[in-house]
């Protein structure tokens, strides 16, 4: 089956809205043979006759009244998308995927969000909760367009991987607790704890900081969910390992936070595929590095 060409239903529509071939040729810019074979292309394809002449006008028939009314629509669709991705193109518009654990979100990911728009209210940040392993994965099938990941990471081919926040990790406390100024693992390692679970790398960070003590202390529960886990502490169910970044919210006064002895880092880095960014790919990482922060 033919397809229709959106210049004839162009030129169809330019005839019905100024009454003559001649009228339609000079808005076009085309030669009056075109305008006419244009129709005549049409009228093959539908199979019946599309404008009719009454004292001089050219006007649609029963059919070519619907197929206007159709094309005009058809058309206009064509247009705005057109102009969406034009925008898309200049920066000012489109949509971003981005790969973040729960912990980035939590604070930091709100904050460049709302930092974003304000300057590119248009750019829609589609956000994804997934392990650094599987950012990185969908950055690399083209599935996403930033990620946000634990570090250290091996190289992936066609990815930039980059240091973006340096964050101490610290142990959230109920506040009824009688603790000491810092924490060591000995001391902690006897309290019930709740920790992230095994599929991530603060998992494995506060795993090898107990065992560097000589300490593998089991918890009582295992969580991802940072808000959660700080929601238990506060509840007096156990003490946590978690990131504290510079600018977070205060902690539910039903808490205390302790450094670590020896200290403990939680490093995050900003993924995306090496080379250009699209425009609005670019302002979303512009306005996370504004948030690069080291300890």
């Amino acid at each position: 089956m033919r397809e229709i060409s959106l210049d004839r239903l162009r030129t169809l529509v330019a005839i019905a809205d100024h009454g003559s071939f001649a009228a339609a040729a000079r808005l076009l810019n085309l030669a009056p043979p075109t305008v006419s074979l244009h129709i005549a292309d049409l009228e093959s394809r539908i199979g019946a006759s599309l404008l009719t002449r009454q004292r001089g006008n050219v006007r649609p028939s029963a059919a070519g009244e619907m197929l206007v009314e159709r094309a005009r629509r058809l058309l206009a669709e064509v247009e705005s998308t057109l102009d969406d991705v034009s925008r898309q193109v200049q920066g000012l518009a489109g949509r971003v995927r981005l790969g973040a654990s729960t912990g980035a979100i939590a604070h930091l990911l709100p904050q460049a969000v709302a930092r974003l728009r304000q300057g590119h209210p248009d750019i829609d940040v589609q956000i994804s909760v997934l392990t650094s392993q599987d950012t990185l994965a969908r950055l690399a099938q083209g599935k996403l367009d930033v990620g946000l990941v634990a570090l250290p990471q091996a190289p992936v081919a066609g990815l930039s991987i980059r240091p973006w926040r340096r964050d101490p990790v610290m142990a959230f406390l109920p506040a009824d607790w009688r603790a000491p100024a810092r924490m060591t693992p000995a001391w902690l390692a006897a309290r019930p704890l709740i920790l992230n679970d095994a599929s991530t790398r603060l998992s494995r960070q506060t795993s090898e900081w107990f065992a560097a003590g000589g300490h593998r202390p089991v918890p009582r529960i295992e969580l991802n969910y940072n808000d959660a886990i700080k929601s238990l502490v506060a509840a007096g169910y156990g003490a946590a390992l978690l990131p504290h970044e510079a600018g977070a919210p205060q902690p539910d006064p039903r808490m205390a936070l302790r450094a670590l002895r020896p200290a403990l880092w939680r490093e995050l880095g900003i993924a995306h595929r090496a080379g250009p960014a699209e425009r609005a790919t670019q302002h979303v990482l512009d306005a996370l590095w504004e948030f690069k922060a080291r300890g």
